[in-house]
C-alpha cells in the first residue's frame, strides 16, 4: 500500500490539510504534530478574527528560528504584517534540524504583546524549551517595532505557566494556553490592565488545568470530525 493510500487526506480546513494519521494521534496519548497545532491555530483565528491577533503556524516559527539568512528574514516576515499586530503567538519546537520534518521532542509557546513591549514564554515542562524560545525571540524581536521604536521588546519566562503531568501533552498545553490568551485579549485585558496579575498570567493559571488539557484532545478531534461532516469542508483530493 502506498503512503498516500495508507495515510489519506481527510480534511482541508483553510490552508491546513489533515491526514488519517492525525486522527490516530488525537485518539491516543501521543505527542501532537505540526499539522494538528496549525489546524487548531487556524480554528482560533476564525474564533478571534481581529487583525490585531496573529497565530503563527508552526512552520513559520520554525523557519524564523532556523533561517540562515537573517537579512532575508525581513522580506519573509513582511506578509505577516507584524508591525500592526498587537498580540502574536508563536508555537516553539525544540527541533533545530531543518532537514528533519516534524522533528523535535517538546512544544511551548512564545507570546508577543505590543502594549507591554514584551515576549512571554510559557513552557509546560519546567523550562525545557527556554533556549529554543530565546533563539526565536532573538531572531524576530528586531522586526516587531516600527521606525519610531526606541527599544527592542523584553523577554520574560513565565514562572506561573501550567505544568504538564505526563510526557506527551505539551502540544495540548500550547493549544489551551493560546486559547486562554486570545480570550483574555478580547474579553478581559481592558478591565484587568497590565498591573493586575501581570497581563494574562492569572487567566491562564485559572483556566489551563490538567483536566481541561486532557479534554482538549477529544475537543480537537470533535472539531475535525464536525468539519469533515460539513459540505463546505469536503475531504481534500488525493
Amino acid at each position: 500500500m502506498s503512503k498516500s493510500e495508507g495515510d489519506e487526506k481527510i480534511l482541508s480546513y483553510n490552508d491546513v490539510v489533515l491526514r488519517k494519521s492525525d486522527l490516530d494521534i488525537l485518539n491516543g496519548p501521543c505527542y501532537l504534530n505540526d499539522r494538528i497545532i496549525e489546524f487548531y491555530f487556524s480554528y482560533l483565528c476564525t474564533c478571534h478574527p481581529s487583525e490585531d491577533i496573529l497565530l503563527s503556524p508552526p512552520s513559520i516559527a520554525f523557519w524564523i528560528m532556523n533561517c540562515p539568512d537573517t537579512d532575508g528574514l525581513k522580506d519573509f516576515l513582511q506578509p505577516l504584517n507584524l508591525l500592526n499586530r498587537n498580540l502574536v503567538i508563536f508555537p516553539v519546537n525544540d527541533n533545530n534540524d531543518v532537514s528533519k520534518a516534524e522533528g523535535g521532542n517538546h512544544w511551548s509557546v512564545l507570546v508577543f504583546y505590543r502594549e507591554a513591549n514584551v515576549f512571554v514564554h510559557h513552557d509546560s515542562c519546567k523550562g525545557v524549551n527556554n533556549s529554543s524560545a530565546k533563539r526565536l525571540y532573538r531572531a524576530v524581536a528586531r522586526f516587531m517595532g516600527g521606525t519610531n521604536s526606541t527599544s527592542e521588546p523584553s523577554y520574560v519566562e513565565c514562572s506561573e505557566s501550567p505544568q504538564q503531568v505526563n510526557g506527551h501533552d505539551c502540544g495540548l498545553y500550547v493549544t489551551a494556553i493560546s486559547r486562554s490568551i486570545c480570550r483574555w485579549y478580547e474579553q478581559e485585558r481592558k478591565e484587568v490592565g497590565c498591573g493586575d496579575g501581570f497581563l494574562w498570567f492569572s487567566a491562564v493559571a485559572k483556566e489551563v488545568t490538567p483536566s481541561l488539557v486532557a479534554d482538549m484532545r477529544s475537543e480537537i478531534l470533535g472539531l475535525i470530525r464536525s468539519f469533515m461532516a460539513l459540505k463546505e469542508y469536503q475531504p481534500a483530493s488525493k
